[in-house]
């Protein structure tokens, strides 16, 4: 009871804490932590086994578990025309989900299956700690900027709110009307899927997924490395080494989440201390420099980018990249399980090459789960199909070498039928989606540009080299005095963690290396023809490197024989803690004086629209009150990133074409959108009345809106004589002028 109370009071106290921070909003945070909360429990039954090695049986990784089941299995129904995507039926497939799973449970009471943490609540808990800390940091911090305004948000809140309108999947396009959306939107589905279910509004809930990602992206490298580290240390976990696989933990998720990179530290703190130390004045910093340095500085013609989870937290952005990041994490989990399992199965030697044996080696559900999972990123984010695919076949190879004794032909032919069986299982799983998806894939292209030496190193020098060292610091250990020689041995002699450590490191460094060499090619290739390619591949490395130098730098610092590995260590220990800066730098430039809550502004991410643009705010909000479904509403276009297109993104009614770079790389039709383009001038300009109508037509519009850019794109040209003939106006803004035509049927 001693014990008890404490941990009563703290709970307590983040309640109340988050209370106070987040005033109203505070409802619908509690309400997505609850829904984790026993959505995860609920899912225990599968987690459970499928992590039976974790001390905590994969608590916090039943979450997402959880979430990408039903919500995955909600999405299949919807987009074969099973179901219709309403929130009645997204609770529907939650419940059923539900259902299967007390069933298992209760069978395997019966079977004297354990697949709860019995034993672990004070792990469990520290961990739900964990979770509602960070969820409630980043969720406090988006309070300060919550407008979907800048950069793609447009784009990303938008989706959300075509397919809250939306009973169908793919929804239409809101800047496309003619066809539906052509991009990797399941990132964006589950934010909405977790709305429907919650009963929460897309104005809320565009930041509370981002910060909902942010806590995922904490507390699963925590849980990984924690684990990692338990094994690692084993029966030496005693004494003073009892703190390791929480600090070790801690450290990965700080690193996945909240770090930099090493340009903070030299462009941020080196280069400006010696610049004040030589009399000059120092370098002023902008956060966003840490993700275009290749191409930026020097200024060349090979602009890149090389994002990270810190810098996407921080912006606002809902992507297909940032939303993956929980999914890939969990896969990331599940692999370790999966390895863990089987290498406590290795005495097992394998003879019967007969139907039992296959049906073994490819019924594994981890194995299957893993192939869900990787289908599913080809709607999320394509890229991390091809990234996790590569993974999980290395973590198979790794695994299938010690499992069948190096015997090539065994290993050879377990893990071709096993990397089939994903391929095959992927394809299937997602064919809902690739059938209706047109791919913007043009072919892969041979680098013509390479990033200079020692941006490479400013970036990844620290991470990569801490691998490196924690490899050969291994292979030292496993190689001393000629024994553990050849493959099989030496891998069977590395300890699991340590081999886990190693091919999450050596999949980072070939992520990093691989667009100095070759890219995949798109719209962008002049000028930026590396930009996507590195983005997308170094993101994931960045993840990988950071679950590696939280478990690497403790297993050198207190396992390693060799002194000068604890050095190293240290020092790489200490090169890390410095980039943790990065985040201090950017919340301060991002959001302002975040120690100040009257500065909260709350997280609708409409709230801007009154600000910024004044002219439409009340129309637009009449469009959301008031028209259902998904009819046609015409406003002016324009290109990527610019201020057209705020009714279609706030509203997510579809119009004729919208930001136009974006439609080129999503259909690669220049001549169509060249020719919508000239029909939405014809119909704001035209004096015929009869070609407008026949335009109207055409597109199937029902709704024109004339406000604050129609006017300042078209100015002496607008013929707002013929467009009233063509309906009734059934909005007006007396103030602004801002009014809302009904097309005549």
């Amino acid at each position: 009871m001693k014990r008890l109370a404490p941990r009563v009071l703290l709970a307590a106290a983040l309640m109340g804490l988050s209370a106070f921070l987040l005033k109203g909003d505070v409802w619908t945070f509690w309400t997505w932590w609850i829904l984790a909360f026993l959505m995860g429990m609920l899912a225990m039954p599968v987690t459970g086994i499928l992590f039976a090695g974790f001390e905590d049986k994969g608590w916090m990784f039943s979450k997402v578990l959880a979430i990408a089941v039903a919500g995955f299995l909600t999405w299949f129904l919807v987009a074969v025309k099973l179901i219709p995507f309403t929130a009645v039926t997204c609770i529907v497939v939650c419940l059923v989900c539900a259902a299967v799973c007390i069933l298992l449970y209760r069978s395997q009471q019966k079977k004297g299956i354990d697949c709860l943490p019995e034993g672990k609540a004070e792990l469990i808990f520290w961990e739900e700690i964990l979770f509602f800390a960070v969820f409630l940091m980043w969720t406090y911090l988006a309070g300060f900027r919550p407008q979907a305004y800048g950069t793609e948000k447009f784009m990303d809140y938008g989706f959300m709110e075509a397919m809250m309108r939306s009973t169908t999947l793919p929804a239409k396009d809101l800047w496309y009307s003619e066809g539906t959306i052509n991009y990797y939107y399941g990132g964006q589905y589950f934010a909405v899927f977790l709305t429907k279910i919650t009963g929460s509004r897309v104005e809320l809930t565009y930041n509370l997924m981002r910060t909902f990602v942010a806590a995922f992206a904490f507390v699963f490298p925590f849980s990984l490395i924690h684990q990692m580290a338990v094994d690692k240390l084993g029966k030496d976990l005693t004494g003073k080494k009892r703190c390791v696989p929480v600090l070790s933990g801690i450290l990965a998720g700080i690193s996945v989440s909240i770090a930099g990179n090493m340009h903070y530290v030299v462009y941020c703190k080196i280069i400006p201390w010696i610049q004040t130390l030589q009399g000059k004045k120092p370098d002023s910093y902008w956060f966003p420099d840490a993700t275009r340095y290749i191409g930026y500085n020097p200024d060349v013609p090979d602009k890149t980018i090389h994002e990270f989870p810190c810098y996407s937290f921080v912006l606002g952005d809902l992507h297909a990249h940032v939303v993956n990041v929980m999914f890939v994490l969990f896969l990331t989990g599940l692999l370790y399980a999966w390895m863990k399992s089987v290498r406590e199965k290795e005495a097992v030697v394998e003879r019967n090459h007969g139907v039992d044996f296959w049906r073994r080696q490819l019924l594994m559900p981890h194995i299957l789960l893993a192939a869900v999972l990787i289908g599913m990123f080809r709607f999320t984010n394509y890229w991390d199909f091809i990234i996790y695919f590569v993974v999980a076949g290395g973590t198979i190879l790794f695994a299938n070498i010690i499992r069948f004794q190096g015997k090539i032909k065994k290993v050879l032919a377990v893990t071709i039928s096993q990397a089939v069986e994903i391929i095959v299982v992927s394809y299937l799983v997602i064919l809902p989606f690739t059938l209706k998806f047109d791919t913007m894939f043009q072919g892969v292209g041979i680098a013509q540009y390479h990033s200079m030496i020692h941006q490479l190193l400013i970036l990844w020098g620290l991470p990569a080299v801490l691998t490196v060292l924690l490899i050969i610091c291994i292979l030292w250990e496993k190689l001393r005095g000629g024994q553990n020689r050849g493959l099989y041995r030496l891998m069977k002699a590395i300890d699991l963690p340590d081999l886990f450590a190693i091919i999450m490191g050596l999949c980072a460094i070939g992520l990093v290396l691989i667009p100095e060499f070759v890219y995949v090619r798109d719209i962008y290739e002049n000028g930026n023809a590396r930009a996507n390619t590195m983005f997308k591949l170094t993101y994931q490395a960045y993840i990988l490197f950071g679950m590696t130098m939280g478990y690497g730098i403790f297993r050198m610092l207190v396992t390693a024989r060799q002194k000068v590995f604890k050095i190293f260590s240290v020092v790489g220990l200490v090169l890390l803690c410095w980039t943790f800066g990065y985040f201090g730098n950017s919340v301060n430039a991002w959001f302002g004086n975040v120690l100040d809550p009257s500065g909260y502004k709350g997280l609708d991410a409409t709230s801007f629209l009154e600000n910024d643009f004044a002219e439409d705010a009340s129309a637009i909000r009449w469009l959301k009150e008031n028209i259902k479904d998904s009819p046609v509403i015409l406003e002016a276009n324009g290109d990527s990133y610019t201020d057209y297109e705020r009714v279609s993104a706030m509203t997510g009614l579809p119009t004729v074409l919208g930001w136009y770079v974006h439609e080129w790389l999503w259909r690669n039709d220049t001549a169509d959108l060249n020719e919508k383009s000239a029909d939405i001038e014809k119909i704001y300009t035209s004096t015929d009345q009869s070609e407008v109508e026949e335009l109207l037509k055409k597109y199937n519009v029902e709704y024109i809106f004339v406000g604050s850019t129609e006017r300042e794109k078209y100015a002496d040209t607008l013929n707002e004589e013929v467009l009233n003939s063509c309906g009734t106006v059934v909005f007006r803004d007396e103030e602004y002028g801002t009014y809302i035509i009904k097309v005549n049927k």
